[in-house]
């Protein structure tokens, strides 16, 4: 978990992750304020996530920016637990929440006898 761990800990400051677990998924739950779904594409390889979200603002009339501090812009790539499948996530998004489930899986591995 540690690497997962590591991933959200490098998020832009503006995008809060939270990691659950139950005892047949885990559940990735990021904030991704005025982000709508149309801007968020996530795509899932074997053993991580990679995940970008845009969010657009427009400026009005008569305005220009003085400072720009609530821009959004994340390219994150999450490594997934290794009891985890990515390719059989899914997501949705409901008013800037972003929640990624990820079903657990059987280790394939096998145990390696000592000589």
């Amino acid at each position: 978990m540690q690497p997962i761990r590591e991933a959200l800990r490098n998020l832009p400051e503006a995008v809060f992750a939270d990691l659950l677990e139950s005892p047949d998924a885990y559940l990735l739950v990021l904030d991704l304020p005025g982000v709508p779904k149309a801007d968020v594409e996530i795509d899932a390889y074997e053993h991580r996530l990679e995940i970008r979200a845009r969010r657009e603002k427009a400026v009005p009339e008569g305005f220009e920016y003085r400072s720009e501090e609530r821009s959004l812009f994340l390219d994150a790539v999450v490594p997934a637990p290794m009891d985890a499948d990515p390719t059989e996530a899914e997501a949705t998004i409901d008013n800037g929440v972003l929640e990624i489930r990820l079903p657990r899986t059987e280790r394939t591995g096998r145990e390696i006898p000592i000589e």
